[in-house]
């Protein structure tokens, strides 16, 4: 996948004395974070290489095309470089970047009638440990369930991919999404249940979730 490598004008490719080795390993997200408020490139450069893959994945599940998650993978890391300032700590800082990401994903969705959304696949890892057979099996289970997760709402489609693809608790998900978190329970279980169903329809019986 490749993505733009510029943030608001920041190259993004080479950090300097923040590189991801063993003194990168050891700045946290918040660190980061405070530094790019007093405007490190350097720690911006980190911080995008660590969370970009991650908040992509989430976007493409959320607006179903790779152009408009791309460019949004770059507004909401120009929104992180101008308001890191603004970051109180009071989530995670993963939490604080995905919010950011589900708000300008919906905001692309609000503005897009819904015959351009893309119904492009999603791609499908096998284990390299799978044999052929297993392997195939597990591409073609994927691509259903892949499927069958597109046919949800977006606001369950939204707390699966929170839950079970980037492992944010329900008190995270909660935050990000700004419901109380019985709500997200609820969507959790009528998402889960959603998924079941087609599955099912699909000769799958188990959902994988």
């Amino acid at each position: 996948m490749n993505y733009s490598h510029q943030v608001s004008g920041i190259a993004v490719d080479q950090p300097s004395h923040l590189k991801a080795g063993s003194s990168g390993k050891a700045t946290s997200d918040e660190v980061l974070i405070g530094l790019i408020a007093g405007g490190d490139k350097d720690a911006m450069r980190l911080l995008y290489a660590r969370h970009n893959v991650r908040v992509f994945r989430f976007l493409m599940r959320l607006v179903g095309n790779e152009a408009s998650a791309e460019d949004l993978v770059n507004e909401v890391f120009v929104d992180v470089w101008r308001n890191a300032g603004r970051f109180e700590a009071r989530s995670q800082p993963s939490t604080w970047i995905l919010a950011i990401a589900r708000y300008k994903a919906l905001a692309l969705l609000r503005r897009r009638p819904l015959d351009e959304l893309d119904d492009d696949a999603y791609e499908s890892v096998a284990d390299s440990a799978d044999d052929p057979e297993q392997a195939v099996q597990k591409i073609e289970r994927s691509a259903i369930l892949q499927d069958c997760l597109k046919q949800l709402s977006t606001a369950h489609r939204e707390v699966v991919d929170l839950v079970y693809y980037h492992e944010q608790s329900i008190d995270e998900v909660a935050e990000i999404i700004g419901v109380p978190q019985s709500t997200v329970k609820t969507r959790v279980f009528y998402a889960r249940k959603r998924i079941a169903e087609l599955m099912a329809e699909r000769g799958v019986e188990r959902a994988w979730l």
